[in-house]
């Protein structure tokens, strides 16, 4: 059985085989808590994409690979500090959010490669009026389906002859709608042109941001069954631009994944089936600029059980994430706006396919 980093003629004779892993593709952003004229929490979207199924080089023998991937979550808890909080307290009620990301990477030879992600955003935000776009004191729902910003990140994995240590770097591109819907003179409640969503729960942030990442692979049993499995990757705007809100930053970023993978061999018809269990760590700076919310910025830790599947050439990953602890950035309670809506799961499906 050939390692995730195994690539026809590209591992070296009698270089070291590393077990099979999960998706095996460099991965990008999103996972978003978000909001209206007042904030449920800033998007900090490193979490999709840390762990088994992101930022190790592909396993096809033509060094191409392309894949979709489903996350879906739903913010419908208010949240102050590191406890759970009355909804009252936040004039945003509810945030269901399916992203769906489109992404390739292509393995120039055993040491580089380079990877490409556009995710589509569909959106249903609930909230509550304050007398602009919608009349005060009115609960509202609007939906949103638009494109994210486009990352494109390389891989350097050439520190061994296993290739079980990399680093990867790459950029955010501002691609994504940054200034999103509004209402008219003729529809919205005072009779202007007001926008229905703040900077940090639309699909794109308007920034241009850098990222650097590190992983580290290894077999924990001497036929490497057992397998563990490290990353960690940092986030940060370079260049923002300003929208109908004011000028915005979305906040520096911290993820870091580690977690077990078992290989349980050929079962029925997949040639291999591996159980993964990790552990996923977020550190999300508060926004900055006139159109940012005091209600943002959080620190998380969450466990994600999942499946890592293999039919021929197809590569299917699945998990579930569960925040073991949660800690997040609030504005005062004078303000009458206070917290940010958080999701009790958030659900992954990553279908690839090796060329």
């Amino acid at each position: 059985m050939k390692s995730i980093f195994e690539r026809g003629q590209l591992l070296p004779p009698g270089a070291a085989r590393l077990p099979v892993l999960s998706a095996s593709i460099l991965a990008s952003l999103c996972l978003c808590l978000a909001t209206e004229k007042a904030s449920a929490c800033a998007c900090g979207c490193g979490a999709f994409d840390i762990g088994a199924n992101a930022a190790f080089p592909n396993s096809s023998d033509s060094g191409l690979s392309a894949w979709f991937r489903y996350n879906f979550m739903n913010q419908n808890k208010n949240w102050e500090g590191s406890s759970s909080a009355p909804a009252a307290d936040n004039l945003d009620k509810d945030i269901k959010t399916s992203f769906f990301t489109f992404g390739g990477q292509y393995m120039i030879n055993r040491d580089w490669g380079v990877m490409v992600e556009l995710p589509v955003f569909k959106r249903s935000f609930t909230s509550t009026g304050d007398g602009t776009a919608y009349p005060a004191g009115s609960i509202f729902t609007s939906d949103l389906t638009d494109l994210g910003d486009v990352m494109v990140q390389g891989v350097y994995a050439g520190f061994s002859p296993d290739m079980s240590t990399g680093v990867t770097f790459g950029v955010k591109l501002p691609t994504g709608n940054y200034t999103g819907p509004a209402l008219g003179p003729g529809q919205s409640a005072n009779g202007q042109f007001d926008l229905i969503y703040d900077r940090d729960t639309l699909p794109g942030s308007g920034s241009t941001d850098l990222l650097f990442g590190a992983y580290h692979v290894g077999g924990l049993t001497q036929d490497n069954k057992l397998a563990y499995f490290t990353q960690a990757r940092y986030q940060f705007a370079v260049m923002e631009r300003a929208g109908a809100t004011g000028t915005y930053r979305p906040g520096n970023e911290l993820d870091l994944g580690a977690g077990l993978t078992y290989s349980l061999g050929a079962m029925g018809s997949f040639k291999n089936v591996a159980p993964v269990l990790q552990l996923i760590a977020s550190d999300r700076s508060s926004d900055g600029g006139t159109g940012s919310s005091f209600n943002s910025g959080y620190r998380r830790l969450m466990i994600a059980p999942g499946i890592d599947l293999r039919i021929d050439k197809f590569k299917i990953y699945a998990d579930v994430s569960l925040p073991l602890v949660q800690n997040v950035n609030t504005d005062i309670p004078s303000s009458g706006n206070v917290g940010q809506l958080t999701a009790s799961t958030i659900w992954r499906l990553q279908i690839g396919y090796d060329f």
